[in-house]
């Protein structure tokens, strides 16, 4: 077995290759040699011995490099302001929130022990475990009260405002030391949904300045952070769900996949987040890595802005639905590692309305909804990058399936480190993508009036109220009615033209156990890093 032992952590300047100056423009991959530094040894380099190979028991210690995309010199770990795949794994490494996501997308109790709802679904009582700061304080309700509060603030951007929504933060109080009695707006079934939010973590009451040194209640601690390039996190010894076996992460930025892949393949880095179904395929079966396919994970879309032209017009929104071939686009984008879409998100999910029918390409049909609206010759942009697998190839499909319905598509290839703040308020058509998250939260992050991540532009009143009356029906099945309802509406003319759910897929060295293959991104057991070992 290799050595597992602590040592120090190697400088970024043995890592040209990872580094920010190589990922900056679209075109400019880094070369496939530029990770693969003679005589740099490590974890990774093949595969791990008989006790490794068979898992065995988790082994205490040594430190696991794992390499995500980044979002460039802007990067924070305000876990606040977590938007990217990245944010999120430095986020739950440091903090906890009172609920997150199982592999079902229901609601598991975290920092919360247990809740429990009144009568009428109106407040409900968090009790909280016994957890500690990396500083030594309890997690107590005024951090809770601190951190909504702070979330909830609309003179801020934070993903997680339009979930907490519909609590009533001025009347909630703390009940004690570790009870918070949460009021709400209006009555609630799925509040655990609220307390699992993306982005909700709970943070020490008046915390700042998370960048220099954050201090949270997660399973590793903060040592270092650059950002747009490295941080560094150690592990915490009294974590309430017992300290990880690592002693050391270090989250490496490396925006090209090809950078991630020459890195764990030289031994580099035991982890790489999201490969391509290419990459997987040649080296699924060749025993130097080992592959997970997170399966149907990723939502894959075009986002229509449906409040500017040509997509204010729900005419034209429908043609461009007609005009996508999801089939070509899932062979072609994923190569064929997902499985086709029909213009929802959360297939496979509760509350997710299968019985529409699947929408198939139709041109003839496309093409007498673009001349009603006006719009035979229509010539729109295509916002794309590399920031994700198969964005660049779905653009190209896409702008020849359009040019058979006689539209013309110019795919505008966008910055890396700011595409994803870049298309939330610009252009009018990009690609698109989510992760798993439960339809409700889709709903509410992204498809309100008030919601601060709503990139399709959907700002429909009756829609919100709609969506209101649902998070107040106690009765699963009319819950499930509404919901429907909603989505009947998004299907005939919403902003998201949902054609594919890929496969999520993760690249690690041979000694690498402990890797969840059943946890959709964006869900508790994904980029943890707290169960993982090195063999």
């Amino acid at each position: 077995m290799r050595d597992t032992s602590p040592r120090p952590l190697p400088s970024p300047h043995r890592f040209p290759g990872l580094r920010r100056r190589g990922f900056l423009a679209a075109t400019g991959a880094a070369s496939l040699g530029a990770l693969a530094l003679a005589g740099c040894g490590g974890a990774g380099t093949g595969p791990a011995d008989d006790a490794g190979e068979g898992g065995g028991p988790p082994r205490k210690g040594g430190r696991l490099r794992a390499a995500f995309a980044g979002g460039g010199a802007g990067e924070t770990l305000d876990p606040h302001m977590a938007n990217l795949f990245v944010d999120v794994a430095r986020a739950k490494a440091l903090f906890d929130k009172l609920a997150d996501y199982g592999a079902d997308l229901s609601a598991r109790p975290r920092l919360a022990e247990r809740w429990e709802p009144n009568r009428t679904l109106d407040r409900w009582r968090v009790t909280l475990r016994e957890a500690v700061f990396h500083d030594g304080r309890p997690v107590t309700a005024k951090d809770v009260l601190y951190s909504y509060r702070r979330i909830a603030d609309p003179e801020r951007a934070f993903r997680a405002r339009a979930s907490l929504e519909p609590v009533d933060l001025d009347a909630s109080r703390a009940t004690g030391e570790r009870t918070v009695e949460f009021v709400l707006k209006r009555p609630t079934a799925e509040f655990p949904n609220v307390l699992a939010a993306f982005g909700a973590y709970i943070v020490p009451e008046g915390a700042t300045g998370f960048d220099r040194k954050p201090v949270g209640s997660g399973p590793f601690r903060f040592r270092s952070f650059t950002p747009g390039r490295s941080a560094v996190f150690t592990r915490h010894d009294d974590y309430w769900e017992g300290p990880p076996h690592l002693d050391e992460i270090e989250f490496v930025v490396a925006n090209e996949e090809s950078a991630r892949v020459n890195a764990l393949l030289g031994g580099q880095i035991e982890y790489a987040h999201e490969l391509n179904p290419a990459t997987a395929r040649a080296h699924e079966d060749g025993g130097r890595i080992g592959i997970v396919r997170l399966r149907g994970s990723a939502m894959q879309a075009f986002c229509m802005k449906t409040d500017r032209p040509p997509f204010d017009d729900a005419r034209v929104r429908r043609a461009f639905f007609l005009i996508a071939d999801r089939e070509e686009l899932v062979d072609g984008a994923l190569s064929g590692a997902g499985e086709v879409g029909n213009d929802l998100f959360g297939k496979g999910y509760e509350y997710y309305a299968d019985g529409l029918p699947q929408r198939a390409q139709d041109l003839d049909r496309a093409r007498a909804l673009l001349k009603q609206a006006g719009a035979e010759d229509l010539k729109v942009t295509l916002d794309t990058s590399a920031v994700a697998a198969g964005f660049t190839e779905a653009a190209s499909i896409f702008r020849d399936q359009a040019a058979k319905a006689g539209v013309t598509v110019e795919v505008r290839m966008g910055s890396k480190d700011s595409y994803w703040s870049d298309v939330l308020d610009r252009g009018t058509l990009c690609c698109y993508r989510s992760g798993a998250m439960p339809i409700e939260a889709h709903v509410s992050q992204r498809l309100l009036t008030d919601s601060t991540t709503n990139a399709t532009r959907w700002r429909h009143e009756d829609f919100d109220a709609l969506y209101r009356q649902a998070q107040s029906t106690r009765d699963k099945g009319g819950r499930a009615a509404l919901y429907e309802r909603m989505q009947r509406r998004l299907h005939a003319e919403g902003g998201f033209l949902v054609w594919g759910f890929a496969d999520w897929i993760i690249g690690t060295a041979r000694t690498v156990k402990g890797v969840e293959t059943e946890a959709p991104a964006n869900t508790l057991d994904w980029a943890r890093f707290d169960t993982v070992w090195l063999a």
